[in-house]
């Protein structure tokens, strides 16, 4: 008998890699929307928010072709991640909070109408901290060169030794990783309060062009809001920020996170050509 070759090695252990995910890895039906998720803890399905229809009933099928129905514990847009509860026996799997290395293998195994599917990559990008577009906190940045459909949105990343380290998610030029460090807060949150606690001014804002930058004009104040309590109007023109130039609207808003919130903010604004500064506690957003 000869001696398996490096090639049939990897292959076997890819092989066994897959094998031992799947039974965690679960399809996500949702008003003419499929996706992926995973078992994160007995009952509770984890999948990516970007996926998942915004109405209509879910329904979860199994590895083992059973389907149930799932309802929405709650849903961060932000670190695109939803947390579904369903009835189910399939175990959940331990995610590892370990970063791979730039280079390495990386596998993503995900489901098709319930059926294992698998994808291998490589890490194209492996770096710190980051915010998302939408504000989210994601704790690394870890991007993948691998193809992914639309239906594996949600699927788990693997590394080379089996350990999953994130959930796969659709970005703007790459694959993403959101990793487990960041699923196991917004999940856990999501599970004592179905929501995740955001910043909030109490105000509408237009950004507009200046002479020497930026601004953001106030639109609109909610009058029970924090800008109202703290004097701030419509027809302000924000400027600065704790002592610091405005670089954007958006940036304004990715700056409040759930750690902003009971914080006290400086902002300095325009109001009839005449500089003045307004302390403003931020409060939560209320959920619409």
């Amino acid at each position: 008998m000869t001696e398996p070759n490096v090639l049939s090695s990897l292959s076997s252990a890819l092989a066994e890699t897959i094998a031992r995910a799947a039974p965690a890895i679960v399809s996500v039906h949702s008003h003419r929307a499929r996706a992926t998720g995973f078992v994160w803890k007995t009952g509770l399905v984890v999948t990516a928010d970007e996926a998942l229809a915004d109405e209509g009933e879910i329904e979860i099928q199994f590895a083992d072709g059973s389907r149930r129905q799932a309802t929405v514990v709650g849903r961060d847009h932000t670190t695109d991640i939803a947390l579904l509860r369903v009835d189910g026996a399939a175990a959940p799997v331990k995610l590892s909070t370990g970063s791979p290395a730039l280079g390495s293998l990386a596998v993503i195994v995900a489901a098709d109408r319930g059926a294992p599917t698998a994808r291998l990559g490589m890490v194209a990008l492996s770096g710190p901290a980051w915010r998302s577009l939408r504000g989210g906190e994601i704790d690394a940045r870890i991007e993948l060169d691998v193809r992914l459909r639309h239906s594996q949105q949600g699927g788990l990343a693997l590394d080379a030794a089996g350990e999953p380290f994130g959930m796969a998610v659709l970005g703007p030029r790459r694959v993403l990783t959101i990793p487990a460090t960041t699923i196991e807060r917004v999940a856990t949150q999501l599970e004592k309060s179905g929501r995740i606690a955001r910043g909030y001014l109490g105000v509408g804002l237009q950004p507009v062009r200046l002479d020497d930058g930026l601004g953001a004009m106030v639109m609109n104040v909610d009058k029970a809001g924090p800008s109202a309590a703290a004097g701030i109007r419509q027809g302000d023109v924000i400027i600065a920020v704790n002592g610091e130039k405005l670089s954007g609207v958006r940036a304004l808003s990715r700056g409040l996170g759930p750690q902003s919130v009971g914080t006290v903010v400086e902002l300095t604004v325009h109001r009839g050509g005449e500089p003045l500064n307004f302390k403003v506690t931020v409060g939560e957003r209320p959920e619409t």
